[in-house]
């Protein structure tokens, strides 16, 4: 099994440096060389890749720009000199953000969380863990400390973004998983879940009333609401002023 990645950097010698560590790793094949976004759409076109190794900052079309206009979304590992987009790069579901220069032994530890991510995607795809129904419900798979267990989804009451983790609450308790929130969107129902925070997805169903800039559970939790989602939550939760 190979990993066939790309690179997207307008940067010669950030190409040079990647080209240079993947060479002696058995499990990754660059199949292509972009130094523009434009020119990753138009590859990207013609062929598939598993993982792509993207910059920001970039002529025309930026880095994070371009991974939202994909469709279909490869694993991502961010290669830039500026942190202040972590945030947001985590939140577009990217697998690791390497901030320029890296050196080998953080560049190996992020290859090494794509081929998991790979290996457990191929694996959800195959036996269709990763999104079922049954009597009860959608349930999807998540990664707690070594094991994979299913969750069915209408257990959810929220969710948490903490760094490269996500806490999955029910109830009182959650279960800690290496995941972004961003990657839960698309596969949480849409008719029950609804991101409220840069930081946090609830499920309506379990809203009980809203204060101020917070939401208060049934069970009495309090999840805040983002100063950029205030707008959309009220029609969206039917709440009425």
């Amino acid at each position: 099994m190979s990993l066939r990645c790309l690179i997207v950097d307008d940067e010669p010698l950030a190409h040079g440096i990647i080209t240079e560590y993947v060479k002696d790793i058995p499990f990754i094949s660059i199949v292509g060389h972009c130094y523009r976004a434009t020119e990753a759409l138009l590859f990207l076109s013609k062929q598939q890749v598993d993982l792509i190794f993207l910059d920001i900052r970039m002529p025309k079309l930026n880095g994070l720009d371009f991974l939202r206009t994909l469709q279909q979304k490869p694993l991502v590992i961010v290669t830039s000199a500026y942190e202040e987009y972590a945030l947001e790069s985590f939140d577009l579901a990217v697998c690791d953000y390497l901030l320029k220069p890296f050196r080998l032994d953080r560049f190996l530890k992020a290859i090494n969380r794509a081929l998991e991510l790979y290996q457990l995607k191929k694996q959800n795809v195959t036996t269709g863990i990763e999104k079922t129904v049954n009597q009860t419900g959608e349930q999807i798979s998540l990664k707690v400390d070594k094991k994979h267990i299913l969750i069915n989804t209408e257990e959810i009451h929220y969710l948490e973004s903490l760094g490269n983790y996500v806490k999955v609450w029910k109830g009182n308790e959650f279960l800690l998983t290496p995941r972004t929130l961003g990657s839960f969107e698309t596969q949480l129902p849409a008719d029950n879940f609804i991101r409220i925070h840069k930081s946090f997805i609830l499920n309506k169903k379990y809203v009980d009333y809203l204060e101020g800039n917070t939401i208060v559970l049934k069970n009495g939790q309090q999840v805040p609401i983002g100063k950029n989602f205030r707008g959309i939550i009220k029609p969206l939760l039917n709440i009425d002023d």
